[in-house]
């Protein structure tokens, strides 16, 4: 069953977007939440901060294992009750990471949570799309992944006071009554959609062949690592170079995603009139965003500008890319939706192990952002590359 089989009554567009926005909302704010309480859980844990790191790494890995693996398998199932049992597995596998008491267990618990975020995602992103229509597909799809955004603006920043105030822990627990929030709402929201009649576990594998989606998945996993290179190390960079306080960091944080919030809107809404001068506008931007950055970190007024300014660029990569993927991924649209957050995982391990190299090796506290730069010019590359293998093609 998809969109055209389902009764104007049945469903209410703007709720369905709600009730899987709040999911992108739990995501975004236990996966963020450990970058804005890396100094707290480093402590706790007898860590160095570039050790910590690894943590964030150790998740998107698991993100970048789970896509793949439950699209697959999820092919054929009800999306509705794929989506329910996603949120389920993230609730309780959050609520086990406020129990590790140790840098082995808290590895392993962070690696299973993120198994089944690129698939949630990627789902939802589906569903979306299907409901919304061709035309407006890219702005539905922006709207429901400002909920991973919006946890930038509110969920993070409190969690992160909550981790700041009772524990890093409590930041975690926070997640997992957010995850059964979710489940609430799409119980009530999203109506039963059935996968395409087309749809097969054999058809979604054959998706590993198609080189387009693989470039385009490539663009993400480096384009999008700055955001990461900074936003990792957002705190330390604030309080160790800025010279802030680090009551300062929720603050700077909250700035930082509301740029998020805005700029993939924004994208989405471009995205729908003209999708690879998009793409080829949030690469160009967030390169520049990066080398203002770069030299406004001195001061605390305009590096929380600067944090702004990146957020608003580089975010709409998310949303644009998704488009691209559902374009060129033939029948093999789970795999490619879902991968795309496995790809945004890579950055994010990328991006934090980069920011925390550079840092380790005595570079500066500045450098994670030229780290930035460096990926957002090498996204664009990869995109020309696209691109080209694409005309060849045709």
């Amino acid at each position: 069953m998809t969109s055209s089989h389902l009764s104007a009554s049945s469903y209410s567009l703007p709720w369905v977007i709600f009730a899987l926005a709040i999911g992108g909302f739990c995501i975004g704010t236990t996966e963020f939440v450990a970058m804005g309480l890396i100094q707290e859980i480093a402590t706790d844990l007898s860590v160095s901060i570039p050790s910590a790191g690894y943590f964030i790494t150790t998740y998107a890995l698991g993100v970048t294992v789970g896509a793949p693996v439950l699209a697959i398998l999820g092919a054929k199932l009800p999306r509705k009750s794929l989506l329910l049992g996603l949120m389920l597995f993230y609730g309780v596998a959050n609520a086990v990471t406020a129990l590790a008491n140790s840098p082995e267990t808290m590895l392993l618990s962070r690696f299973i949570a993120g198994l089944p975020h690129g698939a949630y995602f990627g789902f939802a992103s589906l569903v979306a799309a299907d409901l919304a229509g061709q035309h407006r597909r890219a702005t539905a799809i922006a709207q429901v992944m400002m909920g991973l955004t919006i946890a930038s603006v509110i969920g993070v920043p409190f969690a992160t006071w909550l981790g700041q105030t009772y524990g890093w822990r409590a930041g975690f627990e926070f997640s997992a009554v957010i995850a059964l929030i979710t489940i609430l709402a799409i119980s009530f929201f999203v109506p039963r959609i059935q996968p395409h009649a087309s749809a097969s576990i054999r058809k979604e594998i054959a998706g590993f062949k198609n080189i387009h989606m693989w470039l385009t998945l490539a663009i993400g996993a480096i384009g999008f690592g700055g955001l990461f290179s900074v936003y990792s190390y957002a705190s330390p960079i604030l309080t160790e170079y800025t010279g802030a306080n680090v009551k300062v960091v929720p603050f700077a944080l909250a700035i930082f995603g509301v740029g998020m919030v805005l700029g993939g809107l924004v994208a989405g809404w471009l995205a729908d009139k003209h999708l690879n001068k998009t793409i080829v506008g949030v690469l160009v931007s967030s390169a520049v965003a990066f080398i203002i950055a770069a030299l406004s970190m001195t001061q605390v007024y305009s590096a929380i500008a600067a944090l702004f300014l990146i957020g608003f660029t580089v975010t709409g990569l998310a949303g644009v890319l998704q488009i691209r993927l559902m374009d060129v991924a033939g029948e093999s649209q789970a795999l490619a939706a879902s991968l795309n957050h496995s790809a945004f995982n890579v950055a994010n391990a990328l991006g934090a192990f980069l920011g925390g190299f550079v840092i380790s090796h005595q570079m500066g506290w500045v450098a994670p952002v030229w780290v930035g730069l460096a990926l957002s010019l090498s996204g664009l590359l990869l995109f020309k590359l696209a691109l080209s293998v694409e005309a060849r093609s045709v």
